[in-house]
Order: structure tokens, then C-alpha cells, then sequence
């Protein structure tokens, strides 16, 4: 029995726990909503005995965006837009995961992605987040993140040149990046970045027989340093270029099946099976099961 039979299978096994799931959830909207405290922030898990956890922006981008991938409301939008406000600092032009923390490149670009999700005045914080980021981002998930907030903003990378030529040096010659277990991860994370950089990618054919080729058995995707664990955020990553390259995974029911095994019965999700509910897992869960219902159209 192969791989992909095993997935079907799992797929098929775990299709009344993948409806519970599916966008629009309300357990899972009240799980999100319940992580907003009273300074507007939201916090990245609940609230656990001997875990001390406190709001941050980095959990707020995500409980925004994924109560709108799952149809909810925010219980107090006003505060959350002053937490938002908090994290910013006007000086280096970025942000910090909480006020008065210090600003750096992945959470100046989630910062303004929840600022144009709440619908926050872009003016204020375009211009500064632009110039943190330009010169700051240096690794690749760096430059990767950084592109996706320019993206929420329509704008275009000042050193777009310099971090494509960047992005494209490790690049195989049938156009993928990578190899063994971690290939469809780094094919998927930098063909994404190409694409939001606004340059085609080359051998379209070969990138989409990798990501195929990558599904674990679990229906999942994993990083290069195991070749059986799967978790959602990898999944998302390679999800987002099938969706950018407008394609379809090889077998959607075998990732319907992961995003299910990583549900909780507190209506969250773990960042893989097994683990406790936390709002980073929650938001991959809601738009990757959002990108899948899409596809069904």
C-alpha cells in the first residue's frame, strides 16, 4: 500500500472531524475570541496552570485574520486597534510584540498586516515599516515575511532587485529549492516570495510535481528534519503557493485530514497532532481549510 492510498484512507476515516473544522466553526470562533484580553491584545494559547502567557502582537495579527477567515467578530475591535497602536514605534518605524518592545522584521510585517486588517489609516505606519524593513531584512525569512506585508499594503519592495536575486540562489536547475524531506517547504516558501516580488518563477511544471511529491502520509507537510512529522504551518506554506500558482495539491482530502487530526476539543489547533491548542495553529488550520473550500467551487 502506498503513501497516497494511506492518505486517502486516513482522509476518508477522519471526514466527521474535518466538518467540525471547516470555516465558520463556532467552537472555533469562541476560542479565538475567548484569547482577547482587557488590554485589546489577544493571547497566543490559553491561559494554563504553572504557563504564564501575556497578549503580543504577534498572536493578535493572527486571531484578526483568522476570525476573518472564520467568519467571526472581534469581541472589543476599539481595544484591539489601541494594542495594535501600542506596538508601534514611531522612531525606528517598526514593530514590537508589545509595547515598548523592541521592533524587528517578522513582527513589523505582522503589525501591518493586522493594522490593514482592522482597517487601521496605513499612512501612519507605511512609510516608517517600509524604510525597518528595507534595512533590516537580511536573512531569506526575512525578506519572505516582509514581502507578505508589503503585499497587505500594495506596495512594492524598495530593494525588490537585490532580495530576489537573494531568494533565487539556492535554486535548483529544474526550478525548485531544496532537497530531500525539507524540498517542498523551501520550494514553497521561496516560490511564494518570487511571486509577491512580482517575477515569474521558472518550470512551473516541476515545483508543483515537488509539492505533490512531498505530502507525508498523514496528508501533511513537514520540515527537512523528519520525514514523517507533518505540521500546519509548513502546510500552510506549501498550501499558499498551490494557491499562488493557482493549482491544486495532489490529494486535498489527505490535508483535510491533517488539519482535522490537529483539532482540539476546545475547537483550536495545535501546530501538529497532539499538541495543545495555540492561535498560530488555529490561524493555519482556518485558511488552509478556507483555500480547500475554494478549490471545491
Amino acid at each position: 500500500m502506498n503513501r497516497f492510498t494511506l492518505v486517502c484512507i486516513v482522509g476518508l476515516a477522519a471526514n466527521t472531524f474535518t466538518n467540525a473544522g471547516e470555516p465558520g466553526s463556532k467552537q472555533t470562533i469562541a476560542y479565538v475570541q475567548k484569547l482577547q484580553t482587557a488590554t485589546g491584545g489577544f493571547l497566543p494559547m490559553a491561559p494554563r496552570p504553572n504557563i504564564r502567557v501575556a497578549p503580543n502582537l504577534r498572536s493578535t495579527s493572527a486571531a484578526v485574520r483568522a476570525l476573518h477567515y472564520l467568519g467571526g467578530e472581534i469581541p472589543n475591535k476599539k481595544a484591539c486597534i489601541k494594542f495594535v497602536e501600542s506596538c508601534y514605534d514611531p522612531t525606528t518605524g517598526g514593530f514590537g510584540d508589545m509595547p515598548r518592545g523592541k521592533p524587528d522584521v517578522f513582527l513589523t510585517a505582522v503589525g501591518l498586516m493586522a493594522v490593514t486588517e482592522l482597517k487601521m489609516p496605513t499612512e501612519k505606519y507605511a512609510a516608517g515599516a517600509i524604510k525597518f524593513m528595507s534595512e533590516n531584512a537580511k536573512s531569506f525569512e526575512d525578506i519572505r515575511i516582509a514581502v507578505a506585508g508589503l503585499e497587505r499594503l500594495h506596495a512594492t519592495a524598495p530593494k525588490k532587485d537585490q532580495w530576489l536575486k537573494d531568494v533565487l540562489k539556492p535554486q535548483n536547475a529544474d526550478g525548485t529549492f531544496g532537497n530531500g524531506p525539507g524540498m517542498a517547504r523551501d520550494t514553497g516558501s521561496r516560490v511564494v516570495t518570487i511571486l509577491r516580488l512580482g517575477a515569474k518563477v521558472h518550470n512551473p511544471e516541476s515545483i508543483l510535481k515537488s509539492l505533490k511529491a512531498g505530502q507525508r502520509q498523514n496528508g501533511g507537510y513537514g520540515k527537512a528534519d523528519s520525514e514523517i512529522a507533518s505540521d500546519l504551518e509548513t502546510t500552510y506554506r506549501v498550501m499558499r503557493c498551490f494557491v499562488m500558482l493557482k493549482s491544486r495539491p495532489g490529494h486535498a482530502e489527505g490535508i483535510r485530514s491533517f488539519v482535522a487530526k490537529c483539532r482540539n476539543p476546545d475547537g483550536g489547533y495545535g501546530s501538529a497532532p497532539g499538541q495543545p491548542s495555540n492561535i498560530g495553529g488555529t490561524y493555519f488550520a482556518s485558511i488552509i481549510l478556507r483555500w480547500l473550500k475554494q478549490q471545491d467551487k
